[in-house]
């Protein structure tokens, strides 16, 4: 990994500093969630406060009284009087669980299968390819609607709808990677010396294409986020929370009233994570591919 930080260039290094960035700013609001379910009180990001709506970007308001003190909103208020800056920052840690726990489902899934399909062939990959071409004609949107009505709303739902519909990119590639290394003269030796399949296929060819995961997930992550923020946007997913998606659609009712900056800093925070994201899996795979390193040489 140390090796990797040094051969990335100045915007790869600039990317993994904004991601870092996004990362504490998820684990705050995680610690700010936890406390507030804790203590059984309404966190600071859903306080309703009644005289401070439609506050602009650096406001500050003066103490009622002298038991209270003063309070600063950074990016404004919205409808509500709610800390728009508070709410931005609890929707990165949806955003967050959203990318993580979805690749923890398809990446896993999709590695496997493509190890299997590519691996032993014949009627197994005619399998893995029929599984895959079946679940890529479904409606994605659709699919995870479906999930959702099993499940019920909520995250739990966008967790298993996005990463079941998600998987078969990251299958496609694996199995391509592994019909390459199969053949390949370390899988015969391994293979003379009598090692088992499973040997073979986890700790011999794994290994060897193990860069594609990793390039596949900073893939998939931003494509997570942004399927969970226009779902929610639709109200399929997450509930009661201020996700990125909640946030935009409770914002651009006020747009016509001038209260132009809840839209504004969601719709920043969303394009620069899936900007650098972006930005860092081209440079992972012009680094980790064989293929593209041949080429620049």
């Amino acid at each position: 990994m140390r090796s990797l930080w040094h051969r990335l260039g100045l915007g790869g290094k600039i990317c993994l500093a904004v991601i870092a960035a996004y990362f504490a700013l998820a684990v705050f609001g995680e610690v700010q969630f936890r406390v507030a379910k804790a203590r059984d009180v309404t966190p600071g990001y859903n306080v309703v406060r009644e005289n401070c709506r439609y506050l602009p970007p650096l406001t500050r308001v003066a103490a009622a009284d002298a038991s209270s003190s003063a309070q600063f909103f950074l990016l404004g208020t919205d409808n509500l009087g709610r800390d728009v800056a508070s709410r931005l920052v609890q929707g990165a840690r949806i955003a967050f669980h959203v990318g993580i726990m979805t690749s923890l489902i398809a990446i896993p899934l999709g590695v496997l299968l493509g190890l299997l399909g590519g691996y032993f062939g014949g009627k197994a990959d005619s399998f893995v390819v029929w599984l895959c071409a079946t679940v890529a004609s479904m409606p994605g949107l659709l699919f995870i609607l479906a999930i959702s009505m099993v499940v019920g709303q909520g995250i739990l739902g966008i967790y298993l709808g996005i990463g079941l519909t998600t998987w078969v990119g990251v299958c496609r590639t694996i199995r391509a990677e592994v019909m390459k290394h199969k053949d390949r003269a370390y899988v015969q030796a391994a293979r003379v010396l009598g090692y088992s399949h499973a040997r073979i296929m986890f700790r011999h060819i794994l290994p060897n294409v193990a860069h594609v995961i990793l390039i596949q997930f900073s893939i998939r992550f931003p494509s997570a986020v942004a399927t969970e923020v226009f779902i929610s946007f639709l109200g399929i997913g997450v509930q009661g929370e201020p996700s990125w998606g909640v946030m935009i659609n409770n914002a651009r009712l006020r747009l016509w009233q001038g209260v132009w900056w809840e839209m504004t800093f969601v719709t920043a925070a969303i394009f620069i994570l899936v900007l650098v994201f972006n930005h860092l899996a081209d440079e992972l795979r012009d680094l980790l591919d064989p293929a593209l390193r041949n080429e620049t040489r």
